[in-house]
């Protein structure tokens, strides 16, 4: 499964040199995320005091973006742990088809109440792996 989702540049997601600021480029790949989540599943894992903790996200830059870009945020699975999954993300200017950013974020399922990472559940291991058979 591949989410996207647009982003249009605003005055305050730039620097100094007029560019989006590094910073900014992490909380676009986050609101992809939350997307992904949305059309996906896993926001009901909270309700049981199961939650998605980032553990490591590494990112390249490709190109720069500025004010008034159009900006989408594609969102995938790549890879299934034991307790961790791994989500490719770039991001891509819409009108120059650049591709402007892209990272793999690491997550574990961690719980709540016991403060701990913990395995996925049976029936979300499932769904995730039938995630990444389609999309490759």
């Amino acid at each position: 499964m591949l989410n996207k989702v647009q982003i249009k540049v605003r005055g305050y997601h730039l620097d100094i040199f007029q560019h989006v600021n590094n910073a900014r480029y992490l909380e676009f790949l986050e609101e992809g995320r939350w997307a992904f989540f949305d059309d996906f599943g896993g926001v009901e894992l909270m309700e049981e005091g199961i939650a998605w903790a980032v553990v490591n996200i590494n990112i390249n830059f490709r190109a720069e973006a500025g004010f008034g870009d159009t900006l989408e945020v594609q969102t995938r699975y790549i890879k299934l742990g034991n307790r961790s999954i791994t989500m490719k993300q770039t991001i891509i200017n819409t009108q120059t088809q650049d591709l402007v950013a892209e990272a793999d974020v690491t997550y574990v399922c961690f719980s709540k109440t016991l403060k701990a990472a913990v395995s996925l559940p049976d029936d979300l291991r499932q769904k995730i792996e039938q995630a990444i058979t389609d999309s490759e």
